[in-house]
């Protein structure tokens, strides 16, 4: 060992473990200084030495027993630390169930992990939820099969989807964008009810669903899936793991190939479209935001979509655009780029910068309808966060959007004499600033998080948004939960209600739309059990949101129009949800929940019930593991009460449906058998083959006045049988 000079600045180290190999990211760092580092890919380090006489060293690890050493004439050291039993919490960790509430956050968090989507198949984001209560994935267009994701009840625009934290799903990429993110590159799903944190923004009206994908440092070296169903569609994707330096990289690639013709219910409408993607995805990460100094996570991804809809003779090359056979088309491209660097100063204090941009052109024919829009989203947010009195929390910072969409709207062909072509265009910029407080009393066993902020939209002017989140923790295992904050959004209208471009109404606007507001509480209560060969949790939440202005459009005052305009009366959303979860010895697992929803509003007194919402749901799923881990074995069952359907009396009797659906039950099941590398996996959705036949309201004329694609409340494909294969090199 050298001895340090009268010169020497600073000390140099390795930090390594029992078995002589390097710690890469220990913590190191001065006892009672600001000063500190972390070690690189080597467990080697260099820190300045203090001003203190006395100099006390402090190297930590996750999982190793911290090390105080004394520092005299030293200047190179060399530090073994020593595992503890937190290792052993890694193991716990590996057997927790694939969908739990999380302890930590004051709103109540539903955590989907891998464990839990391999339960089913998970080709893309709207298939991740099948088996949990609390987000509902909604048809918004059958024809070329889009989909929203509706939590309290609520259309999907009203919660607040997030992809590594980043608002990527947004205005244009609203009407598919939750199908193109495949499920393979997910790694966990956070879903949320109610008013969650102003730091994400000022939507997140009825809650937030956070997507995060895999992190290059901790995922499979190498993953291939491939997946075909019964319709003879196909999947692939294929996920690689490198590392560069001190950066490590995932590669990812996912490609779907189109299904063959279906028209089951001889309508002369396929029954799914034709569905050809590609897609490119490539994340880097540098470091941990838990470290000292500089931490990264930057994402590309660049999406390539076609969707093709319509009558079973449908020719995209000469039927596009004409009355010859009627055709939907959508043709997308959009490149996104994103990152999170943070710089921690030390254990109290650290910066963040979130950025994010994507743009989207997107092409498309509904009928006789040409829609060509692009849009160029630019987002960007600072924060500040500090640790004070060791127990509480503060982040303040600022952010800024920026939306810039251009639609333009023709008809090739017009005998109905719809008036509403033309080009529309939008631009946002809205600059905002926000402070958040988290206080942690009693070991984290009470938690208030009050926040608030301020948004200043170049068009509407300023907005306040103000939210609070309490946690309390009675007992052991006993967790209650409030929430309370409002919320706005503003509306792009064609790209977040398509059914209006497949229509054959007319849409009238009757004045300027403002921005859409709401209020949003509600509570909840955990109880979780854990006994020598059972545990789990009970649950139960109510939730209310309350408009101020919302957007709908208006069908039933014309059969003939589409009325928008801003509706200021009473608009509310009710939901209540219990939920029971248990596993027991290791090998079963049994969920069963019940939602209620009434989401209504108020014209004239008169009570009307929203569409689409089955006032009565209840989700069960069954799953068996044995103690092997070779095999299993997954069921869920999923049944839907009546649901008010939109008026067509103002019809002709042959063109006029039921004011209210049927109830339903779908029961999906899936196999899973195991080997070191090697699952294959087979399964069926809707094993009993319910379907709503000919749910297009004059199929047969499909140009007519009647066209209608608004009444689907069910499922319309029917039986689906799938099997896939995933190999992985951990």
């Amino acid at each position: 060992m050298l001895h340090q000079t009268a010169e020497a600045q600073s000390i140099k180290g390795k930090v390594k473990n029992s078995n002589n190999e390097p710690l890469t990211g220990a913590s190191v760092h001065w006892l009672h200084s600001a000063i500190g580092t972390s070690t690189d890919s080597a467990g080697q380090f260099e820190i300045q030495l203090p001003k203190e006489s006395i100099k006390k060293l402090v190297i930590s690890f996750v999982g190793y027993q911290s090390d105080t050493l004394t520092i005299t004439n030293e200047n190179a050291i060399e530090v073994k630390l020593t595992g503890t039993k937190e290792l052993g919490e890694v193991v716990v960790k590996g057997k927790r169930p694939g969908i739990y509430i999380s302890e930590i956050n004051p709103v109540k968090t539903e955590v989907i992990t891998q464990v839990e989507l391999k339960k089913a198949a998970c080709c893309d984001l709207a298939g991740c939820f099948e088996t949990q209560a609390s987000v509902q994935p909604q048809t918004t267009n059958v024809i070329t099969n889009s989909k929203e994701l509706r939590i309290l009840g609520l259309s999907g625009v009203y919660n607040q989807v997030l992809i590594d934290g980043m608002p990527l799903i947004q205005g244009l990429s609203y009407t598919y964008g939750i199908s193109s993110i495949p499920g393979t590159l997910v790694d966990n799903i956070y879903i949320s009810k109610g008013a969650n944190s102003v730091i994400q923004g000022f939507e997140s009206i009825s809650g937030q669903i956070s997507v995060e994908t895999k992190e290059p440092d901790r995922t499979a070296k190498l993953l291939l899936n491939v997946y075909a169903n019964n319709f003879m569609e196909k999947h692939l994707n294929a996920n690689y793991l490198f590392k560069y330096k001190k950066w490590s990289s995932l590669a990812a690639f996912h490609t779907v190939q189109p299904a063959k013709r279906v028209d089951r219910d001889n309508d002369k409408f396929m029954d799914l479209p034709l569905l050809t993607r590609y897609m490119i995805f490539n994340k880097w990460k540098y470091g941990n935001d838990r470290d000292w100094g500089w931490s990264s996570r930057i994402g590309i991804r660049y999406l390539n979509e076609q969707r093709i809809g319509g009558q079973t003779n449908f020719n995209i090359k000469t039927d596009k655009g004409t009355t010859n056979s009627y055709g939907q088309t959508a043709n997308i491209q959009q490149p996104e780029l994103w990152t999170k660097t943070s710089y921690r100063f030390n254990d109290k204090n650290k910066i963040t910068f979130i950025g994010s941009s994507f743009y989207q052109n997107q092409h498309s024919f509904f009928g006789t309808t040409k829609y060509t829009a692009n849009q160029t989203n630019v987002y960007a947010n600072l924060q500040y966060e500090l640790l004070y009195k060791e127990k509480h929390t503060m982040k303040t910072g600022i952010s800024y959007r920026h939306l810039s969409l251009n639609e333009d709207i023709f008809f090739t062909a017009n005998p109905l004499n719809r008036t509403f072509a033309g080009k529309y265009k939008r631009t946002e910029n809205i600059p905002g600033i926000f402070a958040e407080n988290i206080f942690n009393w009693k070991g984290d066993k009470l938690v208030w998080i009050t926040g608030i902020r301020a948004d200043f939209h170049n068009q509407f002017g300023t907005y306040i948004t103000p939210r609070t989140l309490l946690k309390y923790e009675t007992k052991e295992g006993s967790t209650f939960r409030a929430s309370v904050g409002t919320g706005w959004r503003t509306v792009n209208l064609f790209s977040e209600n398509i059914g209006l471009l497949v229509s054959s109404r007319d849409i009238v606007f009757t004045e300027q739309l403002r921005p859409e507001r709401a209020l949003n509480f509600g509570a909840n209560f955990t109880q979780k059990f854990d006994g020598k060969n059972i545990e789990g949790y009970i649950s139960i939440d109510y939730y209310r949101t309350q408009f101020q202005n919302q957007i709908f459009p208006d069908y039933d005052a014309n059969p003939s129009k589409a009325i928008i305009s801003n509706f200021t009366g009473k608009s509310i959303s009710d939901g209540l949800q219990v939920e029971a979860y248990s596993k027991f010895f290791s090998r079963f697992e049994a969920k069963a929940a019940y939602v209620y929803l009434d989401v209504y509003r108020k014209v004239n007194g008169k009570k009307i019930n929203l569409p689409f919402n089955p006032a009565h749901k209840i989700l069960s799923t069954l799953s068996y593991k044995p103690l092997t881990n070779k095999w299993h074995l997954d069921v869920n069952i999923h049944w839907y009460g009546v649901q008010q359907l939109p008026n067509t009396s103002a019809n002709p009797a042959e063109y006029q449906r039921p004011q209210k659906s049927k109830s339903f039950t779908l029961v999906n099941a899936q196999f899973t058998k195991t080997w070191k590398q090697f699952e294959i996996y087979a399964g069926c959705e809707n094993i009993f083959d319910f379907r709503q036949q000919q749910p297009i309201i004059s199929w047969q004329y499909p140009f007519s006045a009647y066209f209608d694609i608004s009444s689907v409340w069910g499922p319309t494909r029917g039986r689906e049988i799938y099997i896939g294969a995933r190999f992985s090199i951990k």
